[in-house]
């Protein structure tokens, strides 16, 4: 796809999006990728929801002019619980309606914490609870605290820092998230997160990235496929008119359209971080990337829909008192013959 043509189409997107174009944003660049970024703003930040860390927001990834990411809806609704179609529009809610490559954590301390008082999502930061005893993470719960954020940025990186700490439900944090470039000439982009835990309290929680990809905001189709070490196992196989499981693949069978969805748990990995590892390619517009992370998987689940697909692969954090844990997911872009 022409690169103008691709940024054009990208604008006009973005432009129909609330906030979208006052959204503060940083750019960062290698010899083969070129990344945007939005950035944490409680103010003016595109995405101010409860559900999604605020740090590295990437809503555009190219590489040789083939765009990866973009908006996978295409208006937003602060009425909307989570998304609803209405004719060719896909609108999002404001704990949704976010882009790219994004991790969500468990929140931490909401059983323990009473009607009105807070509990911590680590990325978002101190919120207050409702009458509600079950969390729901499409619900937009006040923010009684967001920490502080810090920017460190570099040509080929940015470094994202949230420091909270919350005394009244004695959970405290330092988070740090730096989304980085290859600088060996490599089409690779990587995630390097670590958690120290500055509170009294054990932090016990778990993580997953949503990787909402969009290849040349291509709807997912045959010649769309995705690969695993081991072979996928699931209690709940996909609709086989519009995608197959077989083996250590899956294989879209029908282009996605109207409110088809292709969504299931994805099993038969193993205890071992070896199993940490997801190819998707499409073989039609010849592109190709793949997912490694670094530590095993705790669970796995696929979703997509008419305007995205999205491998959501978990990890269990667990960092007692004066404890850091890290963990770091590389992703490599590539062309196919």
């Amino acid at each position: 796809m022409n690169k103008e043509i691709l940024a054009t189409s990208l604008m006009l997107v973005f432009a129909g999006l609330s906030g979208a174009a006052d959204a503060p944003t940083a750019e960062i660049a290698n010899e083969e990728l070129r990344a945007k970024i939005y950035l944490p703003d409680a103010k003016d930040g595109f995405y101010k929801g409860t559900r999604f860390d605020w740090s590295g927001v990437i809503f555009s990834l190219q590489y040789k002019g083939h765009e990866f990411y973009g908006p996978w809806f295409t208006k937003t609704d602060p009425n909307t619980r989570d998304f609803v179609y209405d004719g060719n529009d896909i609108i999002a809610g404001p704990c949704s309606a976010i882009t790219g490559p994004v991790d969500e954590f468990k929140p931490i301390g909401f059983e323990r914490a009473k009607s009105g008082e807070t509990f911590i999502k680590i990325g978002v930061g101190a919120l207050r609870k409702g009458s509600d005893n079950k969390y729901d993470n499409y619900f937009m719960y006040p923010v009684a605290d967001g920490g502080k954020w810090t920017l460190r940025k570099g040509r080929d990186y940015a470094e994202f820092t949230q420091q909270l700490v919350d005394l009244s439900s004695g959970y405290a944090y330092i988070y740090k998230k730096t989304v980085r470039l290859s600088r060996d000439g490599a089409a690779e982009m990587v995630l390097e997160h670590s958690l120290k835990n500055t509170g009294s309290l054990r932090i016990e929680t778990s993580v997953y990235n949503h990787n909402f990809l969009i290849m040349d905001g291509q709807a997912p189709g045959p010649g769309l496929t995705m690969a695993t070490p081991f072979t996928i196992e699931t209690p709940r196989p996909p609709n086989k008119e519009l995608a197959e499981v077989s083996g250590k693949q899956l294989a879209y069978v029908k282009t996605l359209s109207g409110k088809d969805v292709v969504s299931f748990p994805v099993q038969g990995f193993s205890g071992s971080a070896e199993d940490h590892q997801i190819k998707i390619e499409n073989s039609k517009l010849k592109l190709g990337m793949s997912i490694t992370g670094d530590k095993r998987m705790q669970s796995a689940n696929l979703w997509s829909i008419r305007s995205v697909m999205a491998i959501e692969p978990f990890v269990a954090v667990a960092v007692e008192p004066g404890s850091e844990f890290t963990w770091k997911t590389t992703y490599r872009y590539y062309t196919l013959p």
